[in-house]
């Protein structure tokens, strides 16, 4: 019976024992803090800052056609983004200390699975010498009838430790999941700050400009910017003929065309045009950032950079968007292998698809309802279709009801899948292209013909 057990737990360990090789090897680069308390002392100030220049341009915003005013604020709202952009380095460092604590855990639990694992093998070893035994030697190899039983007393207790072993092994094995999945999340909090970072040092430059070019135009005399303010008919036609810049697409529309789009997406799922551009605006500026790819290999998910041929892992995620970006390509006729998608950043995955930056996967959530309005496949890669895709995911997330409460939320949903406060910056960056798009859709229709 002991020889029959011997093989099943030989077996058995050896499956438990498959888990054992885990490998960690992600460096973390760590700036502005060097511990996890100096990291959250930082957050804290640099909340505080933003809270301050928040204030002061919410005052100032009261006081309409000041120059100086104008001024005064974009200034302010830089200091604002500068703060943001410390906190998000902020924010980095921390979630590099959660991911190198993790990754400690990970390699401590791996080491006590491989101590299990010596153990265990030193048990299998002894257990099975004892078995090629007959019960006579057993027997003679004793000087009395005790020590015969001593040693199958001995043979019982050591039967008894390899089961002891084993569920040592699967506790283990339990946690060492439990810490790998831990930092999974870890890492994804992690590349979406650093998305955010991108976005906020984007903002930043942009707004640095706008300050510039009104002291350029101005010379800081009121008078010359008040004539800024004239020809209010000739800046709609400027507006409505300014290109919307979009990635994935091979001919940016006019900001017209991109207006009258958003407004057939609000008929047909109720979405303000401001918000749906603005998104788009936002989803663009990331998918510039992080360039263009094509997948090569559906088993890895690995594939090329486009403009320079390099080979590049984790183009897109094999066991979650694979197969679903086939399928999508071959509804369109496109090769799955020679189409733009997205190129992954500093980890994680790329793979998102056309100016909404559809991950596949999520594009199939809104699939049938889209192919319902259009009566034909919604293609990622064209402006109306992604515009419809964008419009549907904002609604299903609330943003139908139209507060800036429910859009923000959306707009969060949109972006990362929840409401996490720590990426909220990209909920009021849109919410700020929002309020400028809403002044510049209500001047083109009140001075267009």
């Amino acid at each position: 019976m002991f020889k029959k057990n011997f093989f099943k737990i030989v077996f058995y360990a050896l499956f438990c024992l498959c888990f054992a090789n885990v490998l960690v090897t992600d460096a973390l680069a760590q700036e502005d803090c060097g511990t996890v308390e100096e990291c959250k002392a930082l957050l804290e100030k640099y909340e505080q800052e933003i809270a301050g220049y928040e204030k002061n341009i919410s005052e100032n915003q009261t006081e309409q056609g000041d120059l100086n005013n104008k001024i005064w604020a974009l200034r302010n709202k830089i200091n604002g983004l500068e703060s943001d952009i410390k906190k998000s380095n902020a924010l980095i460092n921390d979630l590099a200390f959660q991911v190198s604590d993790t990754q400690s855990s990970i390699e401590t639990t791996a080491g006590n699975i491989v101590d299990s694992r010596d153990r265990l093998v030193q048990v299998l070893r002894t257990i099975y010498e004892e078995e090629q035994k007959s019960s006579l030697e057993i027997l003679l190899s004793g000087d009395s009838i005790s020590d015969f039983f001593e040693n199958l007393a001995e043979l019982e207790s050591l039967l008894s430790e390899n089961q002891e072993i084993l569920d040592d092994i699967k506790e283990l094995k339990i946690n060492l999941e439990d810490q790998e999945t831990a930092l999974a999340s870890e890492k994804q909090d992690w590349e979406q700050t650093k998305r955010i970072q991108l976005l906020q040092q984007q903002e930043n430059e942009t707004v640095k400009q706008e300050k510039e070019w009104i002291l350029w135009q101005t010379k800081g005399e009121e008078e010359e910017y008040q004539k800024l303010l004239a020809g209010k008919e000739a800046e709609a036609q400027e507006i409505r003929a300014r290109l919307f810049d979009l990635v994935g697409v091979s001919q940016a529309p006019t900001f017209g065309e991109a207006l009258a789009i958003a407004k057939y997406v609000e008929v047909v799922v109720g979405i303000r045009p401001a918000l749906l551009l603005a998104v788009l605006t936002q989803e663009s500026n990331i998918g510039k950032n992080v360039g263009q790819c094509y997948l090569k290999n559906p088993d890895t998910g690995a594939g090329i950079i486009v403009q320079t041929g390099v080979s590049v892992d984790r183009v897109m995620k094999p066991t979650r968007d694979v197969a679903p970006f086939e399928i999508v390509c071959k509804e369109l006729g496109r090769d799955p292998y020679n189409t733009l998608v997205s190129c992954p950043m500093s980890f994680g995955y790329g793979g998102a698809m056309g100016p909404a930056q559809f991950i596949p996967s999520t594009w199939m959530l809104y699939r049938d309802s889209a192919k319902a309005i259009i009566g034909k496949p919604a293609d990622p890669w064209n402006i109306r279709d992604a515009f419809l895709m964008a419009g549907l995911l904002l609604k299903d997330a609330g943003a139908g009801r139209q507060t800036y409460d429910s859009e923000w939320r959306a707009v969060m949903v949109y972006f990362s899948g929840s409401t996490n406060p720590q990426y909220s910056f990209y909920g009021d960056s849109v919410m700020r292209i929002t309020k400028q798009y809403e002044i510049e859709i209500a001047q083109i229709e009140q001075y267009s013909n």
